[in-house]
Parts: structure tokens; sequence; C-alpha cells
């Protein structure tokens, strides 16, 4: 009785692990349906190869559910990209994700993160800014969306430590 009610009302918990390049394919497929402008297979693999990228994956199921990719320099570092599949979000993955991320990039020295995001993307938006993270720029007219007036890239920072 108590794994069938397990089953009915509980959720699986994600796997929350180190991407490299043999999940390449994974994230591009996941950053395409993301995104208006995806990135490649080959331009996923060309920053997982570098050393200074830094990428986790989220596995739920056995399936590939979510990534966040950064890369640092110096003691800064830059959020490249976070995504979750469209079937897992609003369950806190993203958090989880970020939360995870942004503990590795201090353990390796990191001391201030920045990242780029649409200002009309609501859920992002308040992802980063429940984590802490400011408006410090802007940049006008940066994403442009078919039959849309082009938004605003927003350029958010977050100290660590």
């Amino acid at each position: 009785m108590i794994a069938l009610l397990r089953r009915l009302f509980g959720r699986a918990r994600p796997a929350l692990l180190d991407a490299g390049p043999r999940d390449a394919a994974a994230i591009a497929a996941l950053h395409g349906a993301a995104f208006h402008r995806g990135w490649s297979e080959e331009e996923v693999d060309a920053l997982l190869v570098e050393r200074a990228v830094m990428a986790h994956r989220a596995i739920l199921s056995g399936k590939f559910v979510g990534f966040i990719m950064s890369r640092r320099a110096a003691d800064e570092a830059e959020i490249l990209s976070v995504a979750v599949a469209h079937a897992c979000r609003g369950r806190g993955l993203a958090r989880e994700l970020l939360q995870l991320h942004l503990g590795r990039l201090a353990g390796t020295g990191v001391r201030a993160v920045f990242l780029e995001v649409d200002e009309t993307n609501r859920p992002a938006l308040r992802l980063y800014r429940r984590a802490g993270f400011r408006e410090v720029g802007r940049r006008p007219n940066y994403y442009a969306a078919p039959g849309a007036k082009p938004a605003a890239a927003l350029v958010l920072r977050r100290d660590l430590g």
C-alpha cells in the first residue's frame, strides 16, 4: 500500500550530475527546444571540452531533463545557459541545478557570477532574483523574436561567499 501511495503521490527526485562531452547531443537538443536559436551539438561539444567551462545535468527516470553551463574567468563566471525540459518545468528543477552550480563555482574560487536574460522571460527572472541575482546592466533590443519587438537583455550579477 505504501509503495502504491508513493507511486501515485510521490515525485521522483532528479539526479544532478556533472555534464561533459558525452552529453553534447542531449544538451543541444534541449537547448534547441528551449530557445529560438539553439546550439548545435558541435557548439556544445566545443564548450564542454574547454577547461574553463563547468556544466551540470539533471536526469529524471533515466531521461535528460535539464542542464546548466557556465564559463569561468579568474574569479568570475558567466552562466551561459540553463534549460529544463518543458514537461518538467515548475517543479523547482532549475532552482536545484542553479544552487548546485553556484556552490560548485564558489568551490573553485569564483566570487561573482553574471548572466544575461531576456527581460520578458518572467520564470527565469523570478528564478534568478530569488537566487540573489541583481540587475547591473541592460542591452536594449538584444533578443529578436519573429513578429515581436526585440527585447532587452538584462545583465544580472550575484556575488558568492
